[in-house]
């Protein structure tokens, strides 16, 4: 399983660095958004995010589960894994990395803004379609990379909301390394290392 979760971390990184490249430019671009324009961004990225994020972390677990364990897979232990493994780990990626970098940085507008408690009624039901499609028609392909994107904007725009005014061009560089961490370690576990975590319990099982 180490042997496994490093390999995809390894794989990722390349994709997780671009995307956080991507991040840099978009904020040089909309740096000086309005602060109610960037929450309403925020509010489009993360509940996408969330919704990505369940429909791969639920069908990394089906499909391995179905085809590799030659199980059934039960409802109720999609629904605990996709959930969690969505809004638990977006948060942290979307939210908490970010407000722990705004502090470093004394961003005058830094706040935690917790999608599945602040936007309930957004957020919670969109990692349940997510989980949805999954036990109807698990993915993993495309939508990963998606996910991945849409967790770096999402990151991103929670930033901008803290910022008030332009940043000095070297801190863009600490900036950079939130966005690639908020990224690239929650996005694999939530996708891959989370699910795979219960298949290993299934192989035991067995």
């Amino acid at each position: 399983m180490s042997g496994e979760i490093l390999k995809e971390l390894k794989h990722h990184a390349p994709f997780t660095f671009f995307g956080a490249i991507t991040g840099i430019v978009v904020m040089l671009v909309f740096q000086k958004l309005p602060h109610n324009v960037s929450f309403n961004i925020f509010y489009v990225l993360h509940p996408s995010h969330v919704l990505l994020s369940a429909l791969v972390t639920a069908s990394m677990y089906k499909l391995h589960k179905t085809k590799q364990l030659k199980g059934k897979c039960s409802l109720p232990m999609l629904l605990i894994i996709g959930y969690f493994g969505a809004i638990g780990i977006a948060t942290i990626s979307d939210s908490l990395i970010p407000y722990l970098g705004e502090s470093i940085l004394d961003m005058p507008n830094r706040g935690i803004h917790l999608g599945f408690i602040e936007k309930w009624w957004l957020v919670n039901p969109l990692a349940l379609i997510g989980i949805a499609i999954a036990y109807f028609k698990p993915t993993t392909k495309f939508t990963h990379y998606g996910h991945v994107l849409l967790s770096t904007w999402a990151t991103l725009f929670h930033i901008i909301m803290a910022m008030g005014e332009s940043l000095h061009w070297a801190l863009y560089f600490i900036v950079f390394l939130f966005l690639f961490v908020a990224v690239w370690l929650p996005c694999c576990v939530s996708d891959i290392i989370f699910p795979l975590l219960f298949i290993r319990k299934d192989l035991k099982g067995k």
